[in-house]
């Protein structure tokens, strides 16, 4: 019989809780990598509703793939008292025998790793992945698994870590801060909402902050009736035929103003004397952004999304979405904190740690499948000078949670 770690359950009186025992499986971990902000905060802590937190969670091994200068890894051990390991089932076993650990995280971002044709770092999530799979299949228990941003480059790697997780029944957190940070102004489209047409503003480099953006834009329209039930093509288009498409009505201008709107960091004249921009109407927008990129998402229900990566003109993340019930658009801004000490991400830890208590991913994982599904494809799209690309293996099916995860939401009983 298969075994799953049981949920953490606190007790009562004085009897102190045994720590959640946890092994992080990182890429590096380095000066603001992201294995530093993930597992500094477990183990000293983060800001989590109004109070200095102090996970009931215990760093007991880790594994680093890479230890380029400036690594913090052997400093980290002898200062916090946990091991590192050679391998990765060495890490998961503790040195020992069997299975050691309560939850796993695998945080593979950033480090030197080669890219393929399509510009996708070859980021080893799958690998690592499989590797603490084949140590559950051999000891026979397996733990919840946090791992983070993509799923990997590939939408075929990423179906297959998902069925993975589903056959040996563990839970499995993945995705980006953006959707759980906070949001200027704090919305939340209704559940079972009627969209029809949405679009995402946002900036950084393709197969890095694009996933970002997607996924920002998925936690949104996932609370669409009916829920996410797949995509049917996509298309990635750049340079200025970006514009001229917007001209035509491939995107709505009244949406892309809308999102704009929330952007609080807006470059060129603003920065130079202050002043503020309609960078639409005065034509800025175009002269700012030197290589527009145009993500075109049509989904099987009918449904029909944007991203637009506008670097040299904006800083922020936005969104915007027309809904039917609604005469005019709803806009938000996700929030990004200052770098250092990115406290956004301490968002996504508290999501974490309530996976690891609980034994229940409080975010779907077919979230951030449906965006690397997304992404795998657009990056095809651009690759072959930006045709069509029709989907018809991407069926993933999901409804969102029926409260909203973000910091700051009023359903939300982590507010930090």
């Amino acid at each position: 019989m298969w075994h799953i770690l049981h949920p953490r359950i606190p007790h009562s009186g004085d009897i102190e809780t045994m720590p959640i025992r946890i092994a992080v499986i990182s890429s590096i971990y380095t000066y603001l990598s992201h294995t530093q902000h993930f597992a500094d905060r477990f183990l000293v802590g983060y800001p989590h509703s109004g109070r200095w937190h102090r996970p009931e969670v215990e760093i007991v091994s880790l594994y680093v793939d890479q230890r380029p200068e400036g690594d913090q890894s052997i400093d980290r051990a002898r200062e916090f008292g946990f091991e590192l390991y050679p391998s990765i089932a060495e890490a998961l076993r503790c040195g020992g025998e069997s299975l050691a650990v309560d939850g796993i995280l695998i945080i593979c971002e950033h480090g030197d790793y080669p890219d393929n044709e399509k510009g996708q770092k070859l980021y080893p999530r799958y690998e690592m992945f499989k590797s603490c799979v084949n140590v559950f299949e051999e000891d026979g228990r397996s733990v919840p698994v946090y791992n983070d941003k993509n799923l990997s480059y590939s939408f075929d790697k990423g179906q297959e870590m998902v069925a993975d997780s589903k056959r040996l029944s563990f839970p499995v957190l993945a995705g980006s801060s953006l959707p759980v940070t906070w949001r200027l102004p704090d919305l939340e489209l209704p559940l079972d909402c009627e969209i029809e047409e949405a679009l995402m503003v946002g900036v950084g480099g393709s197969d890095a902050m694009d996933y970002h953006a997607l996924e920002a834009m998925q936690c949104m329209i996932e609370r669409r009736r009916g829920g996410e039930t797949g995509i049917r093509s996509v298309q990635l288009i750049t340079g200025d035929k970006v514009w001229e498409l917007g001209e035509k009505g491939r995107y709505s201008k009244e949406l892309l103003e809308s999102a704009l709107s929330r952007c609080d960091s807006p470059k060129g004249l603003t920065e130079e004397d202050g002043r503020t921009q309609d960078l639409i109407g005065t034509g800025e927008l175009y002269r700012l952004v030197d290589e527009p990129a145009a993500y075109f998402i049509e989904h099987v229900d009918g449904l029909k999304t944007t991203l637009l990566m506008l670097n040299g003109a904006i800083g922020n993340y936005c969104f915007a979405a027309r809904l039917k019930s609604e005469p005019n658009p709803l806009s938000t801004q996700f929030f990004l904190t200052p770098t250092p000490p990115v406290t956004y991400s301490a968002c996504l830890v508290s999501k974490i740690e309530e996976m690891l208590k609980t034994g229940v991913s409080p975010i779907p994982v077919e979230r951030t499948l449906t965006v690397c599904g997304i992404l795998d494809y657009c990056l095809d799209s651009k690759q072959k000078n930006g045709i069509r690309i029709n989907t018809p293996d991407h069926r993933v099916q999901y409804r969102a949670p029926e409260h909203s995860q973000h910091c700051g939401a009023a359903q939300d009983q982590s507010i930090f």
